[in-house]
């Protein structure tokens, strides 16, 4: 649930009671300076008059002494050090221009200006993000942002926590403003700062920010889940009680000393349970929870197998996070159960330790080491040793995109953990495949990689690896990277550090062989989706190049995508034959629009008014963004579209967030011929692809030559756009005997 803040102390005047708030800080940590904290409060109190005195109010209407007191509030819950909370205080004097950063250096010392300055560049972020639209792909100042925002984070991961405080604080106090602030700073909170908490581990602060911003991006959402739990949190809290006295008196009697709290479960988790598992609310096993903490690790297993004996395990539902912590350092004993009365109850087991572990995250580190955050510690340095992956590869690609799904990638908690030959456990995002494994190891193993075996049995590059499979990496000794890793229809890689470090490769490589790889590839893939007669010079002007040569050169660089490529030639082949042409967007007789609005949602709301623009013809699966035209709906626009982005740039405030929608309204028949070399079962297999595709076929001839032993079918199938075409083309390509799979334009 959303955190409740505590009001700050006032005098009968209104004003900040200063002595009150010090002997609340100094109560969290008494080793705290009080007279330090006093001269920081008082020198953002009176730059804060001083800018009222000459009309100098900032444009939130907050006040700025009031919003750093509750950002050192924060921290000192944390237990952040004198240097933090005094950095925290007068941080938004500094950023409101209320104070000069010399002058701070000059009574504080460089220390906390340095930390000042360094929240300073990472509140740049906000400034470069369109405020309706999610973290993507965006021009190179949005690129440099990020990376100024890495950097402070790698020279002194109190700066990122500083500026978690402060984007806690923002999202608090947007309760009472209008829709278009509340939708901004709960999208940017959402989108990088809730994701930084939890890889820090800070889990108090994560749930907070996941919670207010679900509040204001999906309000209908929220108040739903908030007025069921609502309904039965009378029912719940008496159950819990009797489920804790039971477990209480068990593990007395047994001699483990133990606090039993119940544990109020998120509305945001509660949401993302039952939207990923597709459940409902009363399916969701943890609404009903319990905690226990215990002085050692052994007492968890013990009491573990108390909860296990008063009440039967739910099979799959135990995770032993112990043995295996999640990667930012989470460790606890999770299982569900049916306790009493047959009601399915979740119990968290953990160690004190763990638990301020999981609350603190890397601010646990001060609890056992002082101030000293700059000495050696191997946890320490674990806890941020993933800011260091980040900004290495984040130097490689310049990819927004990219970061945003690094720093999102363990909110979901499905991971798989496999093994390497010598034991080491590696884990990786779900559907991972052994190539994504290969450069999670070292990017020379990746790029040497010539086959994988997984549990001693050889397996395809595109094989989905599971939990606790051993897999060995089989390399050359000159190998390289092959441009069809790059294809995403073909399923080889899953993970951006993977194609980041493809793409850097070949970006390596001499634009020569560039653009003659580059060429091939396109050639190979439009001769195969019978796209003829493509003039190259016109595609690479759709494509903003100036020239085809470009165009290869930035294909076999990897820095444009196959499919975009593919899609904009689609559009240009031979206009004047619509009816032999796939077309991408279903027509629709009855409004004569191009683009139905059935397939547009608007910030997650479809059926509303909307008209594809004539200057960049976006297609499905492209990124896509909407603008706001007067009398005329929304315009939909590609992402990269120069007149979108112009758009953005003059009128950012009638840009709005978009996407297809679910699924394509129709399908279309198209005719394709695969050659093989006959064998038993060769249309067995090239069915079961297409029913594992859910392609719909319509017709098929199959020839035999009997000179040659080669087969040759014909197959009409429905398929709902070019990209499951080329997914479905490259997958027949991969059974075993195939010669070639292409689309045909002829029928059978």
């Amino acid at each position: 649930m959303v955190q409740v803040r505590a009001q700050q102390p006032v005098n009968t005047d209104g004003s900040i009671n200063l002595e009150a708030w010090l002997d609340h800080v100094l109560g969290v940590d008494p080793a705290l300076d009080r007279d330090s904290l006093r001269k920081a409060c008082e020198f953002a109190r009176e730059a804060e008059q001083q800018a009222i005195a000459v009309q100098h109010i900032w444009a939130e209407g907050t006040s700025s002494f009031r919003t750093g007191l509750e950002i050192a509030e924060i921290l000192a819950d944390l237990r952040l050090d004198q240097e933090s909370l005094v950095a925290a205080v007068l941080y938004r004097a500094v950023r409101e221009g209320k104070a000069k950063l010399e002058a701070v250096e000059k009574h504080f010392g460089a220390p906390v200006a340095k930390l000042i300055e360094g929240v300073l560049r990472m509140a740049a972020i906000s400034a470069s993000l369109n405020p309706r639209q999610s973290l993507v792909l965006g021009t190179q100042a949005q690129v440099e942002n990020l990376r100024k925002m890495l950097v402070a984070m790698i020279d002194d991961v109190r700066v990122a926590l500083i500026k978690l405080a402060e984007r806690t604080c923002a999202i608090r106090a947007v309760k009472n403003t209008d829709d278009d602030k509340r939708y901004r700073v709960a999208r940017e909170v959402f989108d990088i700062y809730a994701p930084l908490a939890h890889r820090l581990g800070i889990g108090h602060i994560k749930w907070e920010l996941e919670d207010l911003s679900f509040r204001y991006l999906q309000p209908d959402q929220y108040k739903q889940i908030a007025k069921l739990l609502h309904e039965r949190r009378l029912d719940r809290e008496q159950y819990i009680n009797k489920v804790m006295q039971q477990l209480r008196e068990e593990l007395t009697a047994t001699g483990v000393e133990a606090d039993i709290s119940g544990r109020a479960k998120h509305i945001y988790s509660i949401w993302r349970k039952m939207q990923r598992k597709g459940l409902e609310f009363s399916q969701i096993y943890d609404v009903r929870a319990v905690r226990v903490l215990v002085p050692e690790v052994r007492d968890c297993y013990t009491a573990l197998g108390i909860v296990h004996t008063l009440w039967r395990h739910i099979p799959k539902e135990f995770d032993d996070y112990i043995a295996n912590p999640k990667e930012n350092g989470y460790r606890s004993l999770h299982t569900a159960v049916l306790g009493p009365e047959g009601k399915v109850l979740e119990v968290q087991i953990r160690t004190h330790a763990m638990h301020e572990e999981a609350e603190l995250g890397v601010c646990a580190h001060w609890l056992y080491k002082g101030t000293d955050v700059k000495s050696g510690s191997s946890h320490y340095e674990e806890k941020i040793a993933w800011l260091r992956q980040v900004l290495e590869w984040h130097e490689e690609l310049g990819d927004i995109g990219g970061l945003a799904e690094q720093l999102r990638v363990d909110i979901e908690p499905d991971r798989v953990y496999v093994f390497t030959p010598d034991g080491h456990a590696i884990d990786l995002p779900t559907g991972a495949t052994p190539l994504d494994f290969a450069y999670r190891v070292h990017t020379e193993i990746g790029h040497n990689c010539r086959g994988a075996k997984v549990n001693g049995r050889i397996v395809p590059l595109s094989y989905s690896l599971q939990t606790g499979e051993q897999v060995e990496i089989i390399t050359g000794k000159h190998g390289s990277p092959s441009r069809d890793w790059l294809n995403p229809n073909l399923g080889y890689v899953t993970t951006s550090r993977a194609r980041a470090k493809i793409v850097h490769w070949f970006k390596l490589q001499a634009r020569d062989q560039n653009v003659i790889a580059g060429k091939n590839y396109l050639e190979r893939e439009l001769n195969r989706l019978a796209l003829q007669g493509v003039d190259f010079e016109r595609l690479a002007e759709k494509c903003n190049l100036k020239a085809a040569e470009d165009l290869f050169a930035a294909l076999g660089a990897g820095d444009l995508r196959l499919a975009q490529v593919v899609n904009a030639a689609q559009q240009l082949v031979e206009p004047e034959r619509d009816f032999d042409q796939l077309e991408l967007l279903p027509r629709r007789a009855a409004s004569g629009r191009s683009g139905g609005r059935d397939e547009i949602q608007i910030l997650g709301v479809g059926n509303l008014l909307t008209q594809m623009a004539g200057c960049c013809q976006p297609v499905p699966g492209e990124p896509i963004v909407g603008y706001i035209t007067q009398g005329r709906g929304v315009s939909i626009h590609r992402q990269d579209c120069p007149m979108a982005l112009q758009q953005t740039e003059r009128e950012p405030e009638r840009m709005i967030q978009v996407s297809w929608g679910q699924a394509p309204a129709k399908t279309y028949p198209v005719d394709i011929q695969i050659r093989a070399y006959d064998r038993s079962g060769l249309l067995r297999d090239v069915s079961q692809m297409l029913l594992n595709e859910k392609i719909n076929v319509l017709a098929v001839n199959t020839q035999s030559d009997k000179n040659d032993n080669t087969a040759n079918m014909h197959l009409t199938i429905e398929i709902p756009g070019m990209e499951a075409l080329g997914r479905l083309l490259a997958r027949i390509s991969q059974l075993p005997n195939i010669i070639e799979a292409r689309r045909s334009r002829s029928g059978v």
